[in-house]
């Protein structure tokens, strides 16, 4: 068994947190970099303006985007690890909060009602999960709104199928247009029940940025809807193009006999994601 303090991981989200606030991914930065090669006109200015963008955010430490999104922090918890301090989401919330702070980013976490902001971007959105071993592993993913509005989850008929899982990504992408700041990463969810699917829909976006499922037949939809999404001609920001999306990324869990759910949680150009074991 060992002993862990969660003001290590209170510690551990404060640099994943600055970090992600200004900077991309590296498999982020290389797909732009790709897209901007081939496009042209307006297109290519947009993407060759993003990437000087991000340039700048790196290099004077200020936020890559002005939305530094809701705190999303993924723990992976060895059962081996026994956890002293204060409780876990006490703790990660301590992180997010001087995180912020300290890197002067904007704080948009309200109270869905009154709209009254909590002034620290807490609470984080903290999914849990148990796995096997002694060590932790902490994701952090700043997830803008612009994009996060632009999500979806169908109930489909089994009876639909792949084809219905396609078309549905599709469609997703489709009805958002320009307004979740194209080139997006698009993360899919399939199966599970209906809570369970917009997590993987999650999951999926913190897989590197143009990698595919290893199982085959997942790894298919992938690609046919990438390629269908790049047909629609809406472009990096909107100004028509080959580049659409930069990635579809689909992670898979059993459902019920009488259920196909399919969950679309959609990320702008902006991948903010950093992963650090302890």
């Amino acid at each position: 068994m060992r002993t862990l303090s969660t003001q290590a991981i209170s510690d551990c989200v404060y640099r994943l947190a600055r970090k992600a606030g200004v900077t991309l991914t590296p498999a982020c930065h290389t797909a732009l970099a790709a897209a901007a090669q081939s496009e042209q006109g307006a297109a290519r200015f947009a993407l060759e303006t993003i990437l000087k963008n991000e340039e700048i955010a790196a290099r004077e430490g200020m936020p890559v985007c002005q939305d530094t999104g809701m705190a999303v922090v993924v723990i992976e918890l060895g059962q081996d690890v026994h956890l002293t301090g204060a409780p876990l989401p006490d703790a990660v919330n301590d992180g997010v909060r001087r995180a912020y702070r300290d890197g002067n980013f904007r704080k948009s976490i309200c109270d869905p009602l009154t709209r009254v902001n909590t002034g620290d971007n807490t609470p984080a959105h903290l999914h849990l999960d148990m796995v096997a071993g002694d060590a932790v592993k902490i994701t952090f993913l700043p997830k803008g709104f612009g994009s996060e509005n632009m999500s979806r989850l169908t109930m489909l008929t089994p009876s639909q199928g792949r084809s219905g899982i396609v078309d549905a990504i599709v469609d997703a992408v489709r009805l958002a247009g320009s307004r979740p700041c194209p080139p997006v990463c698009v993360g899919v969810g399939i199966g599970g029940a209906f809570d369970g699917c917009a997590f993987l829909a999650k999951k999926a976006l913190l897989r590197e940025v143009g990698t595919f499922n290893p199982r085959e037949d997942v790894a298919s939809i992938e690609r046919e809807a990438l390629e269908k999404i790049n047909a629609l001609n809406i472009g990096p920001q909107g100004f028509g193009g080959n580049v659409t999306a930069l990635s579809v990324a689909c992670e898979i869990a059993p459902t019920h006999i009488a259920g196909l759910p399919v969950a679309v949680n959609i990320q702008c150009h902006c991948v903010r994601c950093e992963k650090e074991v302890l």
